[in-house]
């Protein structure tokens, strides 16, 4: 059999139940799409029914709020992705439905190729292939391509392979049975190369190069970043600021930051390490519990502490304030 039909027939047994693939509505699809954007399947899934249940429409999630969407966004990180989701819903409105062309799909607000290709042809069966990491770890291993994939020569190159064995009229099957297959399969460690019905094309099982396969361009450059916080207990109130455009974590919320600690003030953690894709975040927090209002920068405001859970703020914030119970 072909790499296609082997592919297909693959699926056909050991394809993942999933709640959005029982459906062809393109919302469920495309916030299917977004969320699992940096996010595994297991953690994406319970936010994806989440937000179903709560904007089970594109048109109720583009009314939300944006501080809604960031509050049920919680926990998933790279923020900036709730952000695209609730301006592309305002979008889709304002269109007068969901587009059903590639290049409509493009035009969304955080859709780049990939997503525009997996929306299009799992909602409308367009003949477009999706390329993403499971799919360059397929191809790499079985042609035994030793292209970079993060460089613009390689998502060239595996993106006219993929398109080239994707079967038009099975666009939709095709592309979620890469999918798997890389997930359950062709799995970046310890991959079932013994049970893999392609083993013998699979020029890199043959030759004994799965483990250096794919090959990625190191390019990254992460930096450190030290941050002290201050959460402030007066009279039942804290205080809480909004981060602005242009850095991490844009519109969530946060305590007081601020290289000065006051007197009086109790360290409840120390040295918190949290990783981000291109950063490396080092965090202390203090509980400062005053009598009098501290004068902040104009941008703090002050709610009551019960109230701290209704803003949406940072996974490294949350982790801080379950110290505050702990």
């Amino acid at each position: 059999m072909s790499f296609t039909t082997t592919i297909l027939e693959w699926f056909k047994e050991n394809g993942r139940a999933l709640p959005w693939r029982e459906t062809r509505d393109p919302y469920a699809i495309w916030l299917s799409e977004i969320i699992l954007q940096q996010t595994r399947i297991e953690q994406g899934r319970p936010y994806w029914e989440r937000f179903m249940k709560r904007w089970p429409t594109v048109e109720a999630l583009a009314n939300a709020t944006e501080d809604e969407v960031l509050r049920e966004w919680q926990g998933l990180g790279y923020y900036s992705r709730a952000r695209n989701l609730h301006t592309a819903a305002q979008q889709i409105v304002e269109c007068g439905g969901f587009p059903t062309t590639l290049e409509g799909i493009k035009a969304l607000k955080g859709v780049g190729d990939y997503t525009a290709a997996a929306i299009g042809s799992i909602a409308f069966n367009l003949p477009a292939a999706v390329v993403d990491g499971n799919v360059y770890r397929v191809l790499a291993r079985h042609y035994d391509i030793e292209t970079p994939i993060n460089t613009t020569e390689g998502k060239k190159e595996f993106t006219q392979l993929a398109q080239s064995l994707l079967p038009p009229q099975e666009a939709s099957a095709f592309n979620q049975a890469m999918m798997d297959f890389g997930a359950i399969q062709c799995t970046p460690v310890s991959p079932r190369c013994e049970q893999c019905p392609l083993a013998e094309s699979c020029v890199a099982f043959r030759e004994g190069r799965i483990d250096i396969l794919p090959v990625k361009q190191r390019t990254l450059k992460v930096k450190e970043r030290q941050l002290t916080y201050i959460y402030i207990r007066c009279n039942g109130y804290t205080a809480l600021h909004r981060r602005p455009a242009g850095d991490i974590w844009q519109g969530l919320y946060e305590p007081w930051l601020t290289d000065q600690v006051p007197q009086g003030a109790v360290l409840q953690r120390q040295r918190v390490k949290h990783v981000l894709t291109h950063r490396i975040l080092y965090a202390d927090f203090w509980l400062w519990e005053t009598e009098e209002r501290p004068q902040l920068p104009d941008d703090y405001f002050w709610i009551k502490e019960e109230e701290v859970g209704n803003y949406g703020v940072p996974r490294l914030i949350e982790i801080l304030l379950e110290s505050l119970n702990t």
